[in-house]
């Protein structure tokens, strides 16, 4: 069980990082699993947002990440907004119909990387020097920095406001040439510390184990900047029962990064979805010990990366992995309930499958079940290879009066003349729910 936090006074005194590297150290971990996957339930999605391509033509939009805003006054104004990568923000109504595109940063000068939109979570109630308001937190992996846009809804001239400190600074990097080799911010979840009002930003680093924790704060004329309070790194290699190592298999000098990640706001625990290795449970202010509550299958399976065809090529399974997610693990969300209860869902991108666990920490994260999102026709298909994932148990109007689940759909079909496509897909929660409970 993760031990409840400690007042955020502390938290914000000074600047420390972490080492982990004594994790890297034997794990527990379970017998041999089978290796039979179970037949999941399906659901349908009810909505898709347009297509984005990544090519010239498409400005190089790639859809990403969601995050699910709501109107409490009219909650059937409520909104999605996502990550399309150097495509920028697209933000949707709950039609799936695009209402604003705002663009990511033009790169600073030529030969350097131009903004690109990884990762977006939401911050509510902060009190800025203009008035209090919710917060849509993206991840800049192009610039590594973050950026803010506080949220109107339809209060104002548009749905988003940009209103990133023009000061704030890299999140990882020392100086625009490391920046250019973008090692840089990468995953989001964003935490509000329920003792202290204070919030924060959670974002890891790409190509790298490392997470920050960044103190949000409001800075002149309304705008937001942040503070670095400390850093963690998870272990990059690990050692097998039968007293192997074991380091997941990457291009030369790659390490294993995490992208998802989501805090359970009711105590401060923070899952962290390692790709290649599974789901790590922290406390979100970056202190203790970390736990790795599920593996993916293919953790400790040995692997030789190929430069010349840029693969790795697999050796035998040794059986220690898990037996619910394939790599990569991506997309974590929350689905939280009233009397406490709920699920963290993962995408388990390797088999186009989402995962659900206990959210209780004291019933050890149990595997609770899965699904999958299939085609509902021709026109609207399911979601596979799910890069990013939002949830939110809300009543939301009438198109979604139980909620709703977004998805990233990796492949969307039908492409247009052979371009590859994303977006997003948007399904009823009510049959998610359904699915799990069944």
């Amino acid at each position: 069980m993760v031990t409840p936090h400690p007042r955020s006074a502390a938290l914000a005194l000074a600047t420390a990082v972490v080492s982990l590297a004594a994790l890297a150290v034997p794990l527990q971990v379970l017998a041999a699993p089978a290796r039979a996957k179970e037949a999941l339930p399906f659901v349908t999605a009810r909505a898709e947002t347009p297509a984005l391509h990544d090519d010239e033509a498409g400005g190089e939009a790639d859809a990403d990440d969601p995050a699910i805003w709501r109107d409490a006054a009219h909650p059937d104004r409520s909104l999605v907004i996502a990550t399309a990568k150097q495509g920028g923000l697209r933000v949707y109504d709950l039609d799936a119909r695009e209402v604003q595109s705002l663009p990511a940063p033009a790169a600073p000068g030529p030969g350097h990387a131009p903004g690109r939109y990884n990762n977006v979570d939401l911050v509510h109630g902060l009190r800025l020097s203009s008035g209090t308001a919710d917060l849509a937190v993206t991840s800049d992996r192009g610039t590594d920095r973050l950026r803010f846009y506080r949220v109107d809804g339809g209060r104002r001239g548009g749905p988003l406001t940009d209103v990133t400190d023009p000061s704030a600074p890299p999140v990882f990097s020392t100086s625009q040439e490391e920046i250019d080799e973008q090692r840089t911010a990468y995953g989001l979840a964003t935490w509000t510390d329920r003792a202290t009002g204070r919030s924060y930003a959670l974002v890891s680093r790409r190509e790298r184990t490392s997470i920050a924790l960044l103190e949000i704060t409001p800075a002149a004329g309304g705008t937001v900047g942040y503070r670095k309070v400390r850093t963690l790194d998870l272990p990059a290699g690990f050692r097998l029962p039968n007293g192997t190592s074991w380091s997941p298999c990457a291009e030369p000098g790659e390490l294993p990064q995490v992208e998802g990640m989501v805090v359970d706001p009711a105590d401060g625990t923070l899952y962290a979805g390692q790709e290649d290795v599974g789901i790590w449970r922290l406390r979100a202010d970056l202190t203790g010990r970390p736990k790795l509550i599920d593996k993916v299958r293919e953790y400790g399976v040995p692997g030789t990366y190929d430069e010349e065809n840029e693969e790795c090529a697999a050796g035998a399974d040794p059986g220690y992995g898990g037996k619910r997610i394939t790599a990569d693990v991506e997309g974590l969300t929350l689905l939280t309930e009233k009397d406490g209860d709920g699920h963290l869902l993962a995408s388990s991108q390797g088999d186009n499958t989402f995962a659900a666990y206990d959210r209780e920490v004291s019933d050890a994260n149990e595997y609770e079940g899965g699904f999958r999102v299939t085609a509902a026709s021709g026109a609207l298909d399911g979601s596979e290879e799910c890069d990013g994932a939002a949830v939110l148990n809300a009543p939301l109007g009438a198109r979604f009066p139980r909620g709703l689940l977004v998805v990233q759909d990796g492949h969307d079909a039908p492409g247009e003349g052979g371009r590859p496509s994303t977006n997003f897909k948007f399904v009823d929660l009510g049959k998610v729910e359904d699915a799990l409970h069944d």
